[in-house]
């Protein structure tokens, strides 16, 4: 059969899939997003940016956050009111959002959701509307990629991956490529999807900006962020991955890279 090439993407048009294909029953992501907010004393409001199915919205929910949940899937945010209630769902947009000035103690980006800013200006017009949305002391903390783990290393890319899981009795195979874009400092992935139930397969493309360490670090105090944790690990997706108790690391090394940054009160 021809693939079919669809501007969407299929796991975020289909949260039950989504929530199939990454299964996360301990909300690990979410345990290790409220260790960082303890540790850093954040109050209790909280806005997920980029929540998707709102599960690690729920968790920081249950914890005794108030939190918002935002997203640009409408599939997404239906999904999240229905089977992650206790946030407030709303349509935000990752690339220039205005939610009220000064009503967050934290900003939560989570997935290398930050990544899908992927020029300069919608990297500062992120920031922007973080700092317009944070009380003064208020947290930024994010978890992604690591560019500069890209540099030199070539064991993700170019070559397929394939994954597959079952869902109602439906076997689903996706076969990933990566490639890097380096006058872009993208990280583009084509993604081929195929089930047994005699659908066409579906062919899409998405991308993620690649951060450096450094880069990231300016890109943060120009806005008015001070660092205080950049590291490769532990986190929810590394290897190992985090468990309660495990201090930060001090290296950007491996492939994740996880951000906890404090607003200056003076911006």
């Amino acid at each position: 059969m021809t693939s079919t090439t669809v501007p969407h993407n299929l796991l975020t048009d289909n949260p039950e899939l989504y929530e199939a294909r990454f299964p996360d029953p301990g909300r690990l992501a979410g345990r290790w997003t409220e260790d960082r907010l303890r540790r850093h004393g954040a109050g209790p409001r909280v806005l997920d940016m980029g929540c998707g199915t709102g599960r690690d919205a729920a968790h920081l929910h249950g914890a005794g956050r108030t939190v918002t949940g935002a997203d640009l899937s409408e599939a997404m945010l239906a999904h999240a009111r229905t089977h992650h209630p206790g946030p407030e769902y709303v349509r935000a947009d990752l690339h220039g959002f205005d939610l009220g000035r000064g009503v967050f103690d934290a900003v939560v980006c989570l997935d290398s959701t930050l990544l899908y800013c992927h020029t300069n200006d919608q990297l500062d017009a992120f920031l922007s509307s973080c700092r317009r949305a944070l009380t003064p002391d208020g947290l930024l903390v994010a978890e992604m990629r690591n560019g500069a783990y890209f540099l030199g290393r070539t064991d993700l890319l170019d070559t397929p991956t394939v994954h597959s899981f079952t869902r109602q009795g439906t076997v689903h195979r996706s076969t990933t490529t990566l490639t890097v874009d380096r006058t872009a400092q993208l990280l583009r992935r084509t993604r081929v999807w195929t089930a047994d139930d005699g659908s066409a397969p579906v062919e899409q493309r998405s991308a993620w900006r690649l951060l450096f360490p450094q880069e990231l670090r300016h890109l943060l105090a120009a806005h008015g962020f001070e660092v205080l944790e950049l590291h490769d690990g532990p986190g929810p997706r590394t290897e190992p991955p985090w468990q309660e108790g495990r201090l930060p690391g001090a290296t950007t090394d491996a492939d994740r890279l996880h951000v906890v940054a404090r607003l200056n009160s003076t911006h």
